[in-house]
């Protein structure tokens, strides 16, 4: 009965397109338009207007010297992204497990998502009092030490696009406002290789961030510990950074990062 009822509201356009997508995914080679009628059962008015559709979102991609038809980056660019996060998440999931029962602290992966930062994959400390993010939680960038990280990545052109204001968005008194201070931050934080955070975010929270590269060597997610204090005393901070560091090198290397000691 329920699913009758979910038929009612489908979109017969966006269905058709979408079974042309899947249809032809499977194909693996460019098709003509008469090709790609008859991969989908619908009056070819239709079908040309769905063709035409998807190549002016970028889904196809027409090749005017044969007139034939491929996938476009639209498609690529969904699947590597999805597939870039959940193979992060995949490969890092037992390394902070393994974190998280060395340190004894709670620990995070995260990605960037624009001015976001969305956790991908969480450990807790056995007793953790701190009140845990969960997967898929949204946090601002430029608010928390793991987005400084994520934000090493860009280039100036790149991080004025995402910042275009002189002031950051939600800026409070006795946080970071000015959207220059918190790009010297950044390049103090690329030059060190890691983020260590006390009370940045929140008081008497403390972090240690590290990055996670892909095969590229660019930047493509984030690993943390979560700290129940204000500051980290000296005596443990060598010890938990070392930590950190070696989970971040272990899942680089899972993502086919090569390391220049390698």
């Amino acid at each position: 009965m329920s699913e009758e009822v979910g038929c009612r509201y489908l979109m017969p356009g966006l269905d058709r397109g979408l079974q042309l997508l899947l249809a032809f995914g499977e194909q693996q080679r460019e098709m003509t338009f008469t090709e790609l009628h008859r991969l989908v059962p619908m009056p070819k008015a239709t079908a040309y207007r769905v063709v035409q559709t998807l190549e002016h979102l970028g889904f196809l991609e027409r090749n005017p010297r044969t007139n034939t038809f491929s996938l476009g980056m639209m498609v690529l660019r969904l699947g590597f992204e999805y597939i870039a996060s959940l193979d992060v998440a995949r490969a890092g999931q037992p390394v902070i497990e393994q974190l998280r029962d060395c340190s004894q602290c709670s620990s995070h992966l995260a990605i960037r998502d624009g001015r976001d930062l969305i956790y991908i994959a969480r450990v807790s400390a056995a007793g953790a009092q701190i009140n845990q993010v969960s997967v898929g939680t949204r946090l601002p960038v430029h608010r928390t030490s793991l987005g400084r990280m994520l934000l090493t990545d860009l280039d100036r052109s790149s991080f004025d696009l995402l910042y275009p204001e002189v002031l950051l968005p939600g800026g409070e008194r006795g946080t970071l406002q000015a959207r220059d201070a918190l790009w010297e931050m950044v390049q103090q934080d690329k030059k060190c290789g890691y983020v260590i955070g006390e009370s940045f975010f929140r008081g008497g929270i403390s972090s240690i961030v590290y990055p996670i590269f892909n095969r590229s060597g660019r930047v493509s997610a984030v690993v943390s510990i979560m700290v129940p204090m204000g500051e980290i005393p000296l005596t443990d901070r060598v010890r938990l950074q070392q930590m950190v560091a070696e989970a971040a090198a272990k899942i680089s290397g899972l993502l086919g990062h090569l390391s220049r000691a390698g």
